[in-house]
């Protein structure tokens, strides 16, 4: 049988599972059926729906097997329980699931935003994407660096032509230290499936960071704030079962409108939190004293590829991005994706072997 051979008189299995969805799938949920459609217009999978593609697109992507060896919040960790951005990355993706699925929302659309929100993530975490702020541009941000992966970088500059829905949620997934639920529809996702996401980011990175930072002794658990323990709990399964569950049986609908919402104290504990590790884990002088000095790592190569263009043609090859082309990108650009798209191991083994002395054998 000839490759993509269409059988005859057997049902198109994406079309019987989109119908389905048409029987659970809230009237606020998205769809696959409906999708605003990609950038490119392509040929439906007899199979699967646009959403599941776009998850199976991500996960099989380059960027997305990088992850595993860029740092979620300790410098490169040699420990095995310590998270990184995969598994930061996978744990949001989860979060989100079980949300929508109770919530009677999009899976595989919340499953794909989650899975491609982080795929810009500079290494060294939000260490790395300062650099790029300062020596590329100040706008830059790991979001839209996440959108330019699956729009432009992947497949050696072809990009992975995802739909709307799902370029959406990965653009506005991020929230810095502002709102966690803004009302400002321009800072959020235009479905419900991506505002779940940029919810269960937060719900995730609140948990596994403050488990890792105890972990580590950054701090000790007598430091938790009482509150966060009084009304999230106080192991780290408790508080993700109390985010969880604020959300899903505290939203609800108002003039056609869907809210996500959760009980005041709940919310104020989560925001307490989050200070929290602000100040006593993410800025603790022995885990920002370990990003000042991949910093300045990180700014010296972005210096010599700007002065090596024949090094940096030969480091996108071997990323598997596009050449460096001045009648598409400056170099500064294509020294920014780069670096962006570069590990901590890869960063740290590249700076050894450009700037560090040799010995005589």
């Amino acid at each position: 049988m000839k490759p993509n051979t269409v059988i005859k008189n057997i049902p198109c299995i994406r079309e019987t599972y989109q119908a389905r969805e048409k029987n659970f799938i809230s009237e606020f949920g998205c769809l696959s059926s409906e999708t605003k459609g990609r950038l490119k217009k392509e040929h439906l999978c007899s199979i699967r729906t646009p959403f599941q593609l776009d998850k199976d697109r991500i996960v099989y992507s380059n960027a997305f097997r990088r992850l595993k060896h860029k740092t979620q919040v300790f410098l490169s960790p040699l420990g095995d329980h310590y998270r990184t951005r995969l598994t930061h990355t996978l744990e949001v993706s989860e979060i989100a699931r079980n949300i929508t699925r109770a919530m009677c929302f999009n899976e595989d659309l919340t499953e794909a935003i989650a899975l491609g929100h982080d795929l810009g993530h500079t290494p060294f975490g939000h260490g790395g994407e300062a650099v790029l702020k300062k020596n590329y541009d100040s706008s830059f941000s790991h979001n839209e660096q996440s959108l330019r992966v699956v729009d432009t970088l992947e497949k050696k500059g072809n990009g992975l032509n995802l739909t709307q829905e799902v370029r959406d949620g990965i653009l506005k997934h991020s929230k810095g230290f502002g709102d966690i639920m803004p009302r400002d529809s321009k800072e959020t996702a235009s479905t419900i499936e991506g505002k779940i996401v940029r919810i269960a980011d937060m719900i995730a990175y609140l948990n596994h960071d403050l488990d890792d930072a105890l972990r580590s002794k950054v701090i000790t658990a007598s430091e938790i704030p009482d509150i966060c323990i009084k009304e999230l709990g106080k192991t780290n399964s408790q508080r993700v079962n109390t985010m969880i569950q604020e959300l899903i049986y505290n939203s609800y609908s108002k003039n056609g409108i869907f809210q996500l919402s959760m009980r005041e104290k709940v919310f104020f504990a989560m925001t307490h939190l989050r200070e929290f590790l602000y100040r006593k884990v993410y800025r603790a002088p022995s885990v920002h004293n370990e990003f000042i000095k991949g910093m300045k790592v990180l700014k010296e190569l972005f210096n010599y590829f700007l002065k090596n263009i024949d090094e940096l043609q030969k480091e996108l090859e071997k990323m598997e991005m596009a050449p460096w082309d001045s009648s598409k990108n400056s170099l500064e650009r294509s020294v920014c994706d780069l670096i962006a798209s570069m590990t901590d191991r890869y960063v740290l083994e590249l700076y050894t072997k450009l700037f560090f002395p040799k010995p005589c054998v």
